[in-house]
């Protein structure tokens, strides 16, 4: 990946078309918007992955990400807490519970930033 300077901010081309960065969040993304999004993305995605090896259907998963950043120390990302709303018929609370727990531990951008950003998840099952 190659990014090169705009007026105000930087682009990258990607085979889904342009990404802007910025600290202006008119120009594009801010930095903090993408990690946070590569972090939730991510477990999402390992997360479906899981509950269709485990045989868990589900007709939906939502991810949402709140962000806590500590402006004393560069504005830092400290927290992202991810909560999922899954939905589907006669999922076990356990079930996911254990996908939850499997996905944590194979989601490769919940384990790069494990020792510095506090990743949390929580979930709701939607019927």
């Amino acid at each position: 990946m190659e990014l090169k300077r705009e007026e105000r901010g930087f682009v990258t081309e990607t085979a889904y078309g342009s990404l802007h960065v910025s600290s202006d969040e008119q120009q594009g993304f801010r930095p903090f918007q993408l990690m946070a999004a590569s972090v939730a993305g991510c477990s999402a995605i390992v997360l479906n992955k899981v509950m269709a090896k485990m045989r868990i259907p589900c007709d939906d998963i939502k991810v949402s990400v709140q962000v806590e950043r500590n402006e004393a120390e560069a504005n830092r990302i400290e927290r992202l807490q991810l909560h999922f709303v899954i939905r589907g018929q006669n999922l076990k609370k356990d079930k996911v519970e254990r996908a939850m727990a499997l996905a944590r531990k194979n989601c490769p951008m919940v384990q790069s930033v494990k020792n510095s950003i506090d990743v949390t998840e929580t979930f709701e099952i939607v019927e």
